[in-house]
């Protein structure tokens, strides 16, 4: 464990390694400064780790190589991914958003407007029609 310490009611910034599937904190969202190193061996392994989760908001693969970062990224369960960056990054123009147990539905440019508007289509006739013949 790397921090942890309190400060008067506020946890400083914590990683906590060595979590297995067996602990509470592997399965739930701890909503706080926490972050969990999760090992595994190989790409296979990780994407199972990765996708063990009712949750799916954010997730950031780090990686040299993007090719294949960017190959798992769109493999892993989540409504956002960043390759090489950190899993809070927020643009106005992009869809923000989760899959699984994590939010309703996506939020931010085109995807507010399709969330927030409903599409109709009204017709309104005077006098009479005209049919062709």
């Amino acid at each position: 464990m790397i921090g942890g310490q309190l400060q008067g009611s506020i946890l400083q910034p914590t990683l906590l390694d060595g979590v297995t599937d067996a602990m509470r904190l592997y399965r739930e969202e701890s909503f706080g400064p926490v972050a969990v190193v999760l090992r595994g061996d190989g790409d296979e392994a990780l994407l199972r780790l990765a996708n063990d989760s009712e949750f799916g908001l954010s997730a950031a693969i780090f990686s040299r190589d993007t090719s294949r970062a960017l190959a798992l990224a769109q493999r892993v369960e989540s409504g956002i991914c960043h390759i090489n960056g950190p899993t809070v990054h927020d643009e106005a123009q992009m869809p923000f958003g989760g899959v699984k147990s994590s939010g309703y539905g996506s939020f931010g440019g085109k995807a507010s407007i399709e969330h927030f508007t409903q599409l109709r289509w009204v017709t309104l006739q005077n006098g009479p029609r005209h049919y062709p013949i």
